[in-house]
């Protein structure tokens, strides 16, 4: 049964430190946007086929500390989540400014997943 444990935004970082010290790997984060609410983020975490998860629950336009610092492969993860959900990091040890996958310019949604996006440029019917 999938019952993660809660954890602030102070824990983050030293959460990712403690999982990796113990031999955990991170499996990725998942997001749950709660629309005007917020959002929750889940970190996974795996050792031994066996599975931790964290959750963290954030109101919209908090900024996260990134935990690419510790797993470096979160970069990706973490610039995923700014592209599609709008999720701000600080301290990202690779920043691709919202451009891993959206252009640069001219991308008609801010944040394709997130549930209070704004469409830029009207859409053509088809």
């Amino acid at each position: 049964m999938f019952e993660p444990t809660s954890i602030t935004i102070d824990e983050v970082v030293p959460t990712a430190k403690r999982m990796l010290h113990d031999g955990w790997r991170l499996i990725t984060q998942t997001v749950f946007d709660r629309g005007e609410e917020g959002f929750d983020l889940f970190f996974h975490y795996d050792r031994e086929l066996e599975e931790l998860d964290f959750k963290l629950s954030a109101p919209r336009g908090t900024v996260i500390p990134s935990i690419s610092g510790v797993y470096f492969a979160a970069l990706l993860i973490e610039n995923e989540n700014r592209d599609l959900f709008g999720i701000a990091y600080e301290g990202l040890v690779l920043d691709f400014n919202r451009s891993l996958y959206l252009e640069e310019a001219g991308d008609p949604i801010n944040a394709p997943f997130c549930k209070i996006s704004t469409f830029t440029k009207p859409i053509r019917e088809v």
